[in-house]
């Protein structure tokens, strides 16, 4: 049995967040003074989307990482917004590329306003985190989150053009969560290590990629597990918008001509119908997707917590090692 199974399951995210509670309640503060424009449309968008923030898991990562390696200062809660700031671009972005309309159960920016609109308020938001960047004056933050933002537009751009979704790989699959979802988490918790200097620096950008990772996967599980109360959209939402994700790809292999055949079908189909995506989901778990899924997410989060064991020990720490718990194990 791992570490992360043989502790308590369901961390809450407030109990992660208790050490840093007021540092964190200061980078929200700061992201409301970064996004105020003066222009009204941008404002108005800004304000909706602070509305339905999110649990700033990322800007957690950063002071965490900061609190396990040194002291937390007014750089690192500047740091703590501008990941908030880049991770809700990328939400945005994603919104409006797949035509969500909702997100966290409340209307998205391309839903709200238009599409036009959130590909350019993505822009402005990535922008404002430059700024920011610029004005700490420091290379190595700009360094380590340029990197970052590069991959995460990668990422996008590996989703975009995989156009024979049969044939993605499990190799594919991590290439893109990695680009995606663990690069921002790395730097998170990257950036947040300067605040020690370099001894710490590479173990927990290590410890980020790999609880990046566990994390993507156990939100790809949730798709195919979870109902719409509990995520804010409909169950097999993924496979609706044609998205192939590991349990799938796991259950292919183990799948007989008539099922695979069933899942051709359906991600040709423009309007799949309820029923036959319930169908995919009972054949994927039928198949051991789900669970070659869950064990994959479990091996990413071993990585992490070995990571973990060369950084100070404390309750940074501590909590650092309960994000790993709560990454795999919210909401199943």
């Amino acid at each position: 049995m791992s570490n992360t199974e043989s502790r308590v399951a369901r961390v809450s995210m407030a109990a992660i967040q208790e050490p840093v509670r007021t540092e964190l309640d200061a980078v929200f503060g700061e992201l409301g003074q970064i996004v105020r424009a003066d222009f009204p449309l941008v404002d108005e968008v800004n304000q909706h989307l602070l509305r339905i923030k999110g649990k700033m898991f990322r800007p957690t990562l950063v002071l965490l990482s900061a609190q396990t390696t040194g002291q937390i200062g007014k750089r690192e809660l500047t740091l703590g917004a501008i990941v908030e700031l880049i991770h809700v671009a990328t939400l945005v972005h994603d919104d409006s590329v797949d035509h969500s309309p909702l997100r966290r159960g409340q209307p998205t920016v391309n839903a709200r306003f238009s599409h036009e609109i959130a590909v350019i308020m993505g822009d402005y938001l990535y922008s404002r985190a430059i700024e920011e960047l610029v004005r700490l004056d420091s290379l190595e933050p700009l360094r380590i989150m340029s990197r970052v933002t590069n991959e995460l537009t990668v990422g996008e751009m590996r989703e975009v053009v995989a156009h024979d979704l049969l044939s993605f790989t499990q190799d594919d699959y991590e290439q893109l969560i990695h680009s995606k979802t663990a690069s921002l988490m790395a730097g998170s918790c990257e950036v947040g290590a300067l605040a020690g200097g370099d001894e710490y620096r590479d173990a927990l950008e290590r410890y980020g990629s790999c609880l990046g990772s566990a994390f993507q996967i156990a939100d790809d599980l949730l798709d195919y597990t979870a109902t719409e109360s509990v995520t804010g959209k409909p169950t097999g939402q993924d496979l609706r918008e044609h998205k192939i994700t590991l349990p799938l790809i796991a259950a292919l292999p183990q799948m007989d001509p008539t099922e695979r055949q069933r899942v051709e079908d359906l991600m040709t189909d423009l309007t799949p119908a309820t029923d036959d995506i319930n169908a995919i989901i009972r054949i994927v778990e039928a198949r051991g997707g789900i669970a070659a899924a869950h064990e994959r997410a479990e091996e990413f989060a071993m990585q992490a917590e070995t990571e973990l064991d060369a950084v100070p020990a404390g309750r940074a720490r501590d909590a650092l090692r309960d994000c790993i718990t709560y990454s795999i194990e919210r909401r199943r």
